[in-house]
C-alpha cells in the first residue's frame, strides 16, 4: 500500500520572481567569464629581450633571478618562472599569475564571486524559511530532513566562503585606493613606501584601462592601458 502525501501550496507563495532568477543567472555568467579570461590572460609577462623606450632606462632595473631587464614594480614569479609587470600575487584559484594585464579581470571575479555568493545565500535562507512549517509538520520523512540539513550546511560554506572572498576583496580594493601590490605590502610591511599618491580615481582607472566607470563592471571588453607620467608609473 502506497503513501500519498499531498502538499497544498498557494502558487502566488514561495516561488521566486522570474526577474531575479534572470539576474542570478546574469551574475553567474559574468562571473564564470571573469574566472575563465583572468585564467588565461597573460598578466603581463616580460620578453626574454624586452625593447626599453629611449628616455624611460632610468625606470628599468635588472632581475636577479633570471637576469633580464624589467620595469621598477615588476616581480619575478618563482612558480611561473616568468617576471611580471607590477606583479600582485601568484593565485592558485586561477592557476596563474595576477599583474598588470589581469588584474582588472580578478578584481571582477572577487566582485562578482562576492555578489553571486550572497545572492546564494538569500535564496537559501528564502527556501529554508519556506520549507520550516514543511518540516515541523513531517519531520519524520527522510526526504525532508535530508533536505534541510543539506540546505543548512550550504548556508554555511556560503558563509564561510562569502566572509573569505570579502576579506580579499577588501585588501585588493585597499591596495589599488593606496597604489601598492601585494608584494610591496609585504616587502615594506614596517616602513612607507615613497611614493607620490594618486586620487582613488586614477589608480582605478589605470588598473582597469578606463575612465568610464562602467565599464569597471564589464568583463568581455578589451582593456587598453592608459598612458600615465612614468613619474606615477614606476617610482618607487
Amino acid at each position: 500500500m502506497g503513501l500519498r502525501i499531498h502538499f497544498v501550496v498557494d502558487p502566488h507563495e514561495g516561488h521566486i520572481p522570474g526577474i531575479l532568477i534572470i539576474i542570478f543567472y546574469g551574475i553567474a555568467i559574468f562571473c564564470l567569464v571573469a574566472l575563465v579570461r583572468a585564467s588565461f590572460t597573460d598578466p603581463g609577462r616580460l620578453p626574454e629581450n624586452p625593447k626599453i623606450p629611449h628616455g624611460e632606462r632610468e625606470f628599468w632595473e635588472l632581475c636577479n633571478k633570471c637576469n633580464l631587464m624589467r620595469p621598477k614594480r615588476s616581480h619575478h614569479c618563482s612558480r611561473c618562472g616568468h617576471c611580471v609587470r607590477r606583479m600582485d600575487h601568484h593565485c592558485p584559484w586561477i592557476n596563474n599569475c595576477v599583474g598588470e594585464d589581469n588584474h582588472w579581470l580578478f578584481l571582477q571575479l572577487c566582485f562578482y564571486t562576492e555578489l553571486l555568493t550572497s545572492y546564494a545565500l538569500m535564496f537559501s535562507f528564502c527556501h529554508y524559511y519556506y520549507f520550516l512549517p514543511v518540516k515541523k509538520r513531517n519531520l519524520d520523512l527522510f526526504v525532508v530532513r535530508h533536505e534541510l540539513a543539506i540546505m543548512r550546511l550550504a548556508a554555511f560554506m556560503g558563509i564561510t566562503m562569502l566572509v573569505g572572498i570579502t576579506g580579499l576583496f577588501y585588501t585588493q580594493l585597499i591596495g589599488i585606493i593606496t597604489d601598492t601590490t601585494s608584494i610591496e605590502k609585504m616587502s615594506n610591511c614596517c616602513e612607507e613606501i615613497s611614493r607620490p599618491r594618486k586620487p582613488w580615481q586614477q589608480t582605478f582607472s589605470e588598473v582597469f584601462g578606463t575612465r568610464w566607470k562602467i565599464l569597471w563592471f564589464i568583463p568581455f571588453r578589451q582593456r587598453q592601458p592608459l598612458r600615465v607620467p612614468y613619474h606615477f608609473a614606476n617610482h618607487v
